[in-house]
């Protein structure tokens, strides 16, 4: 296991989480759920810009008409950074005031995936919820804990979404044309006596390779498409949440982390946790998909 992440930004995140990079703004976004807000970097100017935000936000893409759309605690969302609003979809959970939304991703077909949790991570009533382009909404899976990570294989056939209390990454069958899901089966499971932490946050590189962050993990793996570990890089931080690709040529993964529930004992011996991450030539990345609505 290698050591060459490099924080880049000591933001001190309780909850850092939501790795997205811009392909058109060339920067990269993410989130610290519980401030709650939304931080953009540019690495070309290094300039640091943070919104905050209304209410926990668990995830955000873009969108193909410009903005972002979002999943916050009162369901899914509408943001336009540039005017400073933020517009309600809808609740997809009124009947489960406990829950809020976490990470989520856009399809290859325009759809948002993203999935609900019991913020105190011990109830089963997490769901994952597809959002259309007509911003009609479908549960599509029922009894999680955490969810977390949707990915997408390279050829849209896949779907990843994990349960990271379960400490199980799940494999689908999608269908793109009808945004069907069938035939969920364990695809990485981490041991239960929680040696590699949990599974979070996730992405796919150009290979098919599936990139996961160990929540209490201290690393990211990379998992060939039959499910076998080929690689891990550690993270100068216990805690982390998702990773993404991005720079020129989609070569460095963005890596984000968080300093929820850490001690100050802990926190004295990682300072950098809740920063964010950078590895450079670490693989070939695909870019995010945006948003049909």
């Amino acid at each position: 296991m290698t050591q060459d992440a490099v924080c880049i930004w000591e933001a001190g995140a309780t909850l850092g989480e939501g790795a997205l990079w811009s392909a058109e703004e060339q920067a990269l976004y993410w989130l610290d759920i519980l401030a709650p807000c939304i931080f953009r970097w540019d690495p070309a100017t290094g300039t640091r810009t943070v919104w905050p935000m209304p209410e926990p936000i668990g995830c955000i893409a873009p969108r193909r008409r410009g903005g972002l759309v979002a999943g916050m605690r009162s369901g899914f969302h509408l943001i336009d950074l540039d005017a400073g609003s933020v517009t309600p979809i809808g609740d997809p959970e009124p009947d489960r005031p406990g829950n809020r939304f976490n990470d989520g991703k856009v399809d290859p077909a325009g759809r948002l995936w993203a999935g609900t949790m019991d913020f105190d991570c011990v109830e089963s009533t997490g769901a994952l919820y597809r959002l259309d382009p007509d911003h009609r909404w479908h549960r599509m899976d029922d009894g999680y804990i955490v969810t977390n990570g949707p990915a997408f294989s390279p050829d849209g056939r896949i779907l990843y979404h994990t349960d990271s209390e379960r400490r199980v990454v799940y494999a689908y069958d999608l269908d793109l044309a009808s945004g069907a899901i069938a035939n969920r089966r364990p695809f990485i499971l981490f041991p239960d006596d929680g040696s590699d932490g949990v599974p979070d946050g996730m992405t796919v590189d150009r290979d098919g390779h599936l990139w996961v962050a160990h929540w209490g993990g201290a690393r990211v793996s990379r998992f060939r498409p039959d499910g076998t570990l080929d690689r891990a890089i550690a993270i100068p931080a216990p805690h982390v949440t998702s990773c993404t690709f991005g720079g020129p040529g989609l070569t460095t993964l963005y890596v984000t982390t968080a300093r929820s529930g850490m001690s100050e004992a802990a926190l004295r011996q990682h300072p950098q946790a809740g920063g964010l991450f950078e590895i450079a030539g670490a693989g070939h990345g695909l870019p995010a998909a945006h948003f049909a609505g």
